[in-house]
């Protein structure tokens, strides 16, 4: 099994930072496991493994973990926006369209009648 398929495998942030040797803080990784493993993912989708051997790609996972913990220790959730919800929530975006008013169907006109 390639080293990509083993990590496919695991199931909880600690087993990805025992598995590829990264040492953590229990309680950072108790908050944080969500954002340090989507930027982990994050990491490892803008990298190309074809041609690397099994060592390779495993020294890359584990710089790519080790990074993404280390940008979320040196910043925080917030700054970093790693998910949807908090890019969406971000005061410095451009804001959307006011939605139109609600209309109640009594106040229509429904005459059809151009004259």
């Amino acid at each position: 099994m390639s080293v990509l398929d083993e990590l496919k495998t695991l199931s909880s942030a600690e087993e990805f930072f025992e598995k590829l040797g990264v040492s953590y803080e229990p309680e950072v990784l108790q908050v944080l496991r969500l954002h340090i493993l989507r930027r982990m993912g994050q990491y490892l989708v803008s990298e190309d493994f074809s041609g690397m051997e099994d060592a390779q790609i495993f020294e890359a996972a584990k710089v790519n973990l080790e990074k993404a913990y280390q940008d979320f220790i040196e910043s925080n959730p917030m700054a970093e926006r790693v998910f949807k919800v908090l890019k969406e929530h971000d005061p410095n975006r451009p804001k959307a369209a006011p939605k139109p008013a609600f209309v109640q169907i009594g106040t229509l006109n429904t005459n059809t009648d151009p004259t």
